[in-house]
């Protein structure tokens, strides 16, 4: 079988090229691509605890820490711990950081915007199908 062939190579060249697409419109605004994915994923109101960002976006605890703390270096955000539990701790968007996001949102959208103009629904529909079919086998060690 070719790699071409194959399903996860097709997600990975597909996802890998998304993702220069956003690094480099994300460059732009002196952020990256993971911080604008944390950005949009910060409650601008009530903050978002940390330990909730890192599964909402698939990744490790360490690669979070890493970014926010790049975050925190831009003045993306600001940390508040809890007052009744000194573990949790709240993440809020700065008036930087708010700008940022709003650049990051428009961005994904317009991406979107062009995916869903450009293709037809059904066709979305059928690869929303499959990518959650997929990731169900994965969940429930279907494959492995």
């Amino acid at each position: 079988m070719k790699p071409e062939e194959t399903v996860d190579y097709n997600v990975k060249v597909c996802w890998h090229a998304i993702s220069r697409m956003y690094n480099t419109e994300a460059a732009k605004n002196d952020i990256t691509t993971s911080i604008g994915f944390v950005l949009l994923n910060i409650d601008q109101e009530a903050g978002t605890p940390a330990t909730k960002i890192a599964p909402l976006l698939g990744l490790e605890a360490r690669s979070l820490t890493r970014i926010l703390k790049s975050m925190e270096e831009k003045k993306l955000i600001f940390k508040v711990s809890d007052p009744s539990d000194k573990r949790l701790v709240r993440i809020f968007l700065t008036k930087k950081g708010l700008e940022k996001k709003e650049i990051s949102r428009k961005t994904v959208l317009r991406f979107n915007h062009k995916v869903y103009e450009t293709i037809a629904q059904e066709e979305l529909d059928a690869f929303f199908r499959v990518c959650g079919r997929i990731q169900t086998m994965i969940e429930n060690k279907e494959i492995f």
